[in-house]
């Protein structure tokens, strides 16, 4: 469509985007500020599945979209925050612009958590590539201290912000392991994953600031879930390479490279013992390991593989056991089945 005059609302600011006409295009999603309940979010709806495909072209209402986070109807701001949240994802520059207006979302506690998740991933995305933007202290404290009270969907997103902002500056985040590693046995093995791989990314940068969390990390190497035992073996490896680490491996970690683990563990407990030289390296054990971009090439497989239904009757969100017959909707966090 190329007649800006002509469809939808979105299909309007679409056209004019595609002439790159941006003020043209910001001007009609102003009107749709003051359009009825139902045009505001169908034209949300509209935008993001543009976004998700071709984000280029929607990247231009970056800033405009953050004020449609100040709606009055919850509704209407949960639109707009997935919207922000596809754009982030491919164009995290393009909601650079709006972190002041997604932090306000996150630090409002009255917000609806679905809001509140939603800006946490989206704030999450921005820092995997713009650190600086989400670097403030006021927006790091929110995603820590919401580990402690907040619903399990919104957990979730503060973890995985957590471990964005280590991945895009572990520096941020260096004096924070001891609280990080306070919620290591969170119900919710996603929210696990997301921290621990935040550990990692500090341990890449800064090793020795795992010692505190050491004790932890043991106890998560019998962790459920494999993703999260395999992390906690690579952060003992980072560790036990400095210098001022002179502990022996843990008790089981060589029992740990028998075949009847994953080759996601195995590798990094073959890392974790070779420091040691309690374990020859095999030569097939990737050299990215312990490192920050090997981190980020395997994050997200790591996350589709807990996400993914497996056929063991669990919750393909938060992990929880399901018996046969249960509701379509997850009793832990309410997510549907």
């Amino acid at each position: 469509m190329n007649d800006p005059t002509a469809g939808s609302p979105a299909e309007q600011i679409v056209a004019l985007l595609e002439r790159d006409d941006r003020e043209g295009a910001v001007a009609r999603l102003e009107e749709v500020r003051t359009a009825p309940v139902d045009e505001r979010k169908a034209t949300l709806r509209s935008l993001r599945a543009v976004a998700e495909d071709r984000p280029a072209v929607v990247a231009p209402l970056g800033p405009a979209l953050a004020a449609f986070l100040r709606d009055g109807e919850r509704s209407v701001r949960l639109t707009a925050a997935k919207l922000l949240v596809a754009l982030a994802e491919s164009a995290p520059g393009a909601v650079e612009p709006a972190v002041a207006a997604l932090a306000d979302r996150l630090a409002d506690e009255a917000e609806f958590y679905y809001v509140r998740a939603r800006v946490a991933e989206a704030l999450g995305y921005i820092a995997l590539d713009h650190p600086d933007a989400v670097g403030d202290p006021g927006i790091i404290a929110d995603f820590r201290i919401g580990l402690s009270f907040d619903e399990p969907e919104v957990r979730e997103k503060l973890a995985k912000a957590l471990e964005y902002v280590a991945l895009g500056d572990p520096g941020r985040l260096r004096h924070q392991v001891s609280s990080l590693a306070e919620h290591l046995g969170d119900e919710n093995e996603l929210v696990r994953y997301h921290l621990m791989t935040a550990l990692v990314a500090i341990g890449c940068a800064s090793p020795e600031r795992l010692g505190p969390a050491r004790e932890v990390l043991v106890e998560r190497l019998e962790d459920e879930n494999e993703h999260v035992r395999g992390r906690a073996a690579e952060a003992l490896g980072l560790l036990a390479r400095t210098r001022s680490n002179d502990d022996t491996p843990p008790e089981g970690l060589l029992e740990m490279t028998s075949t009847e683990e994953e080759p996601f563990v195995v590798d990094r407990v073959r890392f974790a013992l070779d420091r040691e030289g309690e374990f020859e390296s095999s030569t097939d054990t990737p050299d990215t390991i312990g490192t920050s971009d090997g981190v980020r090439s395997t994050t997200a497989s790591a996350v589709d593989a807990i996400t993914s239904p497996d056929g063991d009757g669990g919750c393909p969100h938060c992990g929880l056991d399901l018996p046969e017959g249960a509701p379509p909707m997850c009793p832990r966090c309410g997510a549907p089945i």
